[in-house]
């Protein structure tokens, strides 16, 4: 397997120098004009945060960052997190101590974040055409030698703006053909169009084709045998197109031909058609991209990911890492309770938030109730009785990519549940 790709430590280490000020949402005054770092060593209890607030599980973070590991050892993938998942250099270093090879992005703005931490690996799995998202591009090229990176391309018009905005750049821009679906995102629809696209990158001096790429988590969102079958199907077509690139020698010279896909619910599909044995001289490295693996949660990814609540692999199944806890403030009615907690305070995309604990005076019991809607700043929980005003409410969060990107400081709990051992900072 490859090496483990680099982050700057010391920019990641400085993290805990920033100060705590009104900026951050839900931090206790106590918290405030201390740095990160000496509040995630001050023994501070979540219960003493401002309502609402979002807190990650230390131990389920590592238990689900060895979980990952081990797949991809097993399966001899390389690893490139999405780390727009959690948008936390903190956590990708943690990422990168458990082996990843590097860190996947979606967007210009995001790779600007990676590149201010020396984030290396990237892949952008995306088009990249804006000129000047380009132009910069270039300039990092140039900056650092030893940055690695590749995005995707689906068209020959793509191709065309990515070679005018990138002329006279000192080195090509690698690019991978991206795979799609019908009536799903981006990607070509079929194998003459992706031979096209790769024949007009090969005709680029500015780009050099280095592999294939897609995502089949926009094929389907369930895990019945009719999606799992839908999304092998994806897979097999993006393996026919690198192996139809490779035939017509366009990975002829590159040493490393990239083949990746992998969100984080069909994983196991991805390693068994990618992962098999591929053509003699063909010198492929499997990727996998998964991202929200980190936190997993208690909605989406633990219904149908491979390693969740009805996992489809052998290996140590994820544990979700999220939890949202809010007050009551209001029981107007008989089993109607308002929390502290809103839209612009947990996801609510895929999945309402689920009532899991309920605390009072400093003790915990299981919760029966009902998220059923959620305003800009409250949540509507009904419940079989004995919910007051003042109770603090735990709530299972779904979907990790729509909860990070509404906190900019997250505190990490300890085995208690409740002491704060560390605080992760994202930039969204």
């Amino acid at each position: 397997m490859p090496q483990s790709g680099r982050i700057d430590r010391d920019r990641v280490a400085a993290i805990a120098d920033e100060r705590i000020d009104w900026r951050f949402k839900g931090l206790p005054a106590a918290a405030q004009g201390r740095t990160i770092g000496e509040v995630r060593g001050a023994g501070l209890s979540v219960f003493d945060f401002v309502p609402p607030l979002v807190v990650l599980d230390a131990e389920a973070i590592e238990h689900n960052l060895a979980a990952m590991a081990d797949f991809c050892a097993r399966h001899g993938f390389a690893h490139a997190p999405h780390g727009k998942t959690t948008m936390a250099p903190q956590l990708y270093a943690r990422q990168f101590d458990h082996g990843a090879w590097g860190q996947t992005a979606a967007t210009a703005s995001q790779l600007r974040v990676y590149r201010a931490f020396g984030v290396s690996p990237v892949i952008l799995a995306n088009e990249l055409v804006d000129p000047a998202a380009l132009a910069w591009l270039a300039g990092e090229l140039d900056r650092d030698p030893g940055f690695r990176f590749c995005c995707w391309v689906d068209s020959v018009r793509g191709v065309a703006l990515m070679t005018e905005a990138l002329r006279g750049a000192s080195r090509p821009v690698d690019v991978l053909v991206e795979a799609g679906t019908p009536n799903g995102r981006t990607g070509v629809r079929d194998l003459t169009t992706g031979v096209e696209v790769a024949d007009a990158v090969t005709a680029s001096p500015a780009l050099r084709l280095v592999g294939v790429g897609g995502y089949e988590g926009a094929v389907s969102h369930e895990a019945t045998p009719d999606d799992l079958a839908a999304v092998r199907a994806y897979l097999t077509d993006l393996r026919a197109l690198a192996e139809q690139l490779a035939t017509r020698g366009h990975f002829d010279g590159v040493d490393e031909v990239i083949v990746t896909a992998g969100g984080s619910s069909y994983f196991d599909l991805v390693a068994d058609v990618l992962g098999a044995p591929w053509p003699d001289g063909l010198p492929v490295l499997p990727v996998l991209r998964s991202g929200a693996y980190v936190t997993h949660d208690s909605g989406v990814y633990e219904r149908v990911s491979p390693l969740g609540a009805h996992p489809r692999v052998t290996g140590p199944v994820l544990r979700p890492a999220l939890r949202a806890w809010a007050q009551v403030m209001s029981c107007p009615e008989p089993g109607l309770a308002l929390l502290t907690a809103g839209k612009r305070d947990v996801p609510y995309d895929i999945d309402l938030p689920v009532p899991q604990v309920l605390r009072r005076d400093g003790t915990a019991r299981a919760l029966t109730g009902e998220v059923f809607e959620l305003n800009d700043q409250h949540t509507f929980l009904t419940h079989a009785g004995d919910v007051e005003v003042g109770d603090w409410v735990g709530l299972g969060l779904s979907h990790p990519c729509t909860t990070f990107d509404k906190w900019q400081l997250l505190p990490v709990v300890g085995p208690d549940g409740e002491t704060v051992v560390d605080l992760i900072r994202t930039y969204f």
